[in-house]
Order: structure tokens, then C-alpha cells, then sequence
């Protein structure tokens, strides 16, 4: 009997870190089943090794469940390897600015919080069966914002990265039972759309002297799904170029 091919679940697909990864895993044959509130990339036609992509909100709970309920049917009873959370939002306001305390509405922040936070935990509940199956492994894609005040990230984003990283430390020790590893990678600066025109100021903060790529996520991201990191479970691997240190 053969084993089963190993298959990811990544949500945030569409661009930047999201996408790098689906190139990561499938350069190394793994199968893959996305989600993103765009249509199904072009990129998934012609890769054979990305044999789902769901259109889905996840900051809905309804669209959440029905993505949870059409990709276990993707799973067909499969194990599941690796979850990697990876889908979140920093919005503006009307003015332009972050989303603050003093400034936009309270339900924008609700809504952050429904896709930053409470979406990894909804799915990591949704697909526990199956990783418990692989034995597979979790990555939550935090923040260097949610461990430090940054001048670009809004309070509402920042802090729901914090608490992604106070339930990665939760989630690792209740899915230890299962046999489920879980950790977290928290990108600083990376060239992605989500970036502020700004950024570029942030350079004298990094000892690398550069800005991230999403391929640098990417990687550490598919380590911590890999028996590479068999031992390796309440972690948060900071992905900053040294930013983080200052």
C-alpha cells in the first residue's frame, strides 16, 4: 500500500508570501489546495500539483465553514501535512490612515480580527481530523508589527498579530495531543502589496540592509512543515532581517 501524497492547505493565495509558498511545496511535490477571495489563479491551471483553489472569505463565518466543508471533501479522507495560515488584512480607513484606536470604525476592526485571528483558529478546528492523520503541522504567519509598535501598522492589525501569537503558544501545546505541531513565522519588512510606499525609511532598522523577499518566508514557512522540524513545536520564527532586534 502506498502513502498518501502529502497535500497542503494554504489560505491567502492569491500574491507575495501566499503565493511563494504554493511555489515552495510544489517545486517539492506536494499537492495543493488554496483559498483566497479572488478566482482561481492562473498559475493554479498550470500547475498539476495545485489541484484546488476555493474562492472564499474567510473573514465571513459562513464562507469559512463552506471552505472547511469543500476542502475536506478535496481531502477525500486523506491525512493533511501542513495548514499554513497565512491570509490577513491591515485595511485603512477612509482617510487613508491605519486603522487606530482613535480613528475608524470599531466593526473594521471586527473584521481584522475575523480573518487575522479567529479564521487560523476556525480552520485549525476544522481540519484537526486530518492532520492528526499526517501527522501534519500548522504555521500561523504573524508579524514583526504585533511584537512592537511599527509606524505603518495600525493598531488593529498589530494586534491581532499579537494574539495569532499568543494562540500559536496555545495551539501547540493542545494539538500536541494529537501529534500536531504548530508555529508561527513573523515576516518584517517583505516586497509584497501590502507594504507602505514608506517603507523604504525602515531600512537603517534592518541589519540586513534590505527588504525581505517572500521567497525568504517561504522557506522557513515549508522547514516547519517538514520532518526537518520534527521536534520543533511553540516557536515563532522571526523572518526580519534583525529588525526585530531593535
Amino acid at each position: 500500500m502506498t502513502s498518501p501524497r502529502q497535500t497542503l492547505i494554504l489560505t491567502g493565495a492569491s500574491r507575495g508570501i501566499g503565493h511563494s509558498t504554493v511555489k515552495r511545496f510544489s517545486d517539492a511535490g506536494w499537492r495543493i489546495i488554496t483559498v483566497s477571495r479572488e478566482e482561481v489563479p492562473a498559475e493554479c491551471q498550470r500547475d498539476p500539483n495545485w489541484t484546488h483553489h476555493i474562492s472564499a472569505d474567510l473573514a465571513d463565518p459562513d464562507s469559512r465553514a463552506e471552505f472547511v466543508r469543500l476542502a475536506n471533501e478535496a481531502l477525500d479522507g486523506d491525512p493533511l501535512f501542513a495548514l499554513v495560515n497565512n491570509a490577513g488584512m491591515s485595511p485603512k480607513t477612509p482617510y487613508k490612515e491605519r486603522l487606530g484606536c482613535l480613528n475608524g470604525d470599531i466593526a473594521n476592526w471586527r473584521e481584522v480580527f475575523e480573518l487575522n485571528f479567529f479564521a487560523p483558529i476556525v480552520l485549525a478546528r476544522g481540519f484537526a481530523a486530518a492532520l492528526a492523520k499526517g501527522p501534519g503541522a500548522i504555521v500561523n504567519v504573524t508579524s514583526v508589527a504585533g511584537h512592537s509598535v511599527h509606524p505603518f501598522a495600525g493598531s488593529a492589525y498589530s494586534t491581532s498579530k499579537a494574539a495569532l501569537s499568543s494562540l500559536t503558544r496555545e495551539m501547540s501545546v493542545e494539538f500536541a495531543e494529537l501529534g500536531v505541531r504548530v508555529n508561527a513565522v513573523a515576516p518584517g519588512e517583505i516586497e509584497t502589496a501590502m507594504l507602505s510606499p514608506e517603507t523604504d525609511a525602515l531600512l537603517p532598522r534592518i541589519p540586513m540592509g534590505r527588504l525581505g523577499r517572500p521567497r525568504d518566508v517561504a522557506s522557513v514557512i515549508f522547514y516547519l512543515c517538514t520532518e526537518e522540524s520534527a521536534y520543533v513545536t511553540g516557536t515563532e520564527i522571526f523572518v526580519t532581517g534583525g529588525q526585530h532586534l531593535y
